[in-house]
């Protein structure tokens, strides 16, 4: 059996995600490309919505009703109680989904942020129209910073029971002085696959469980999505059944120690540079611990001498001569930058993550043109 599917974005969100999880109305279409969208999608699936927009091909991430409501019913549970949200990210991405999702499990009416360009005015003028007893929200590691710097945010923000973190590493610096700041900070981890933020403060909530496979995180539970839409092979890739139990291969590298996971990057963020490997997710992460770099960003960048070399991208100003004694130390000489390239404006996608594939542009843009002028 299948039932009728279709795009819906903004306000009238609400209202489609309530009648697709009863299963009242037509699944929902939560993406910004509907180019070669189905009609229809099998009876089980409540949302499709597209992920990994950054690089290569999107895919359409297909989430029953129930791995949904599984992921709201965890997510109220490791909170400590249904509450009042506030929407600060859009509902073309699953973190800003979720928001409404648990609204509607919590029997809550969300507050949403003006449309447009977040600001902390914007956030503050939100906040204060909430009026529950429990109050929550879910941000990006962007928007926290930018709400940290603004004196005029600290009180909004410490109205809330807890802020979520996540879409992105979270800075250690960045959550530390949240804490510092009397700001109830939980950092997520999780994806559209899993129908959102599963792993809180390292540990997985619910009935989620988490295990390394050859270096690799792999996460199970009733929060799963049902797979990729009309996409058997990535499916296959991506989700498997060991033993009756379901799981999913998150692509993410990582630890699991006592029973709390951490991150350590993406098996795609390795590059090979003079033969030798370089997690450019690791080099980021530590050099966003830097003052002045929170907002950097590492890619790969060919090279004649090496095959591929890491380029460092910030909107600071940051003498490389002062970065390579720590990156030998810590990485290895392999993994220092090539260059440091500083844009004006850091390009982003609408969830707040930065725009990989655009930045990588850029800086084969700049390297190009430089060996231009070189000549």
């Amino acid at each position: 059996m299948t039932r009728a599917l279709r795009q819906v974005s903004g306000e009238a969100m609400w209202d489609a995600l309530r009648g697709a999880l009863d299963g009242s109305a037509a699944a929902v279409f939560a993406g910004e490309s509907a180019s070669e969208l189905p009609t229809a999608v099998p009876r089980g699936v409540a949302l499709v919505i597209e992920s990994s927009g950054s690089t290569g091909r999107p895919k359409r991430v297909a989430l029953g009703s129930a791995a949904l409501l599984a992921s709201a019913a965890a997510s109220d549970d490791a909170l400590g109680g249904p509450g009042q949200w506030l929407l600060a990210l859009p509902t073309s991405y699953i973190a800003g989904i979720n928001v409404l999702t648990r609204s509607i499990y919590a029997g809550t009416t969300p507050v949403r942020v003006a449309e447009g360009h977040f600001s902390p005015e914007a956030f503050v003028a939100a906040a204060g129209r909430m009026d529950a007893h429990l109050r929550y929200t879910s941000l990006v590691p962007t928007q926290l910073a930018r709400l940290i710097d603004a004196d005029e945010a600290l009180a909004a923000l410490r109205r809330f029971d807890r802020i979520l973190v996540g879409g992105q590493a979270t800075p250690v610096a960045l959550v530390a002085r949240a804490l510092e700041l009397g700001i109830n900070v939980t950092r997520t981890y999780g994806s559209s696959e899993t129908g959102g933020g599963c792993v809180y403060d390292g540990v997985p909530i619910g009935a989620t469980r988490a295990r390394i496979v050859e270096g690799q995180i792999e996460l199970s539970g009733a929060v799963l999505a049902e797979g990729y839409l009309d996409d058997e092979e990535r499916t296959a890739a991506a989700f498997h059944t060991e033993n009756g139990t379901r799981w999913y291969r998150t692509g993410d590298t990582g630890d699991l120690v006592d029973g709390v996971l951490r991150v350590t990057g993406r098996l795609d963020d390795v590059i090979i540079s003079g033969g030798l490997k370089v997690s450019l997710a690791a080099l980021e992460r530590l050099v966003r611990e830097l003052d002045g770099l929170a907002d950097a960003v590492v890619v790969g960048a060919p090279s004649a001498e090496w095959g591929e070399v890491p380029v460092l991208v910030s909107t600071s100003e940051y003498r490389l001569a002062h970065l390579k004694p720590l990156v030998v130390e810590s990485l290895g000489r392999a993994a220092v930058p090539a260059r440091v390239i500083v844009l004006e404006r850091m390009p982003y996608l609408a969830s707040g993550k930065p725009d990989r594939r655009a930045i990588r542009e850029l800086v084969i843009r700049s390297l190009t043109d430089r060996e231009a002028t070189d000549r």
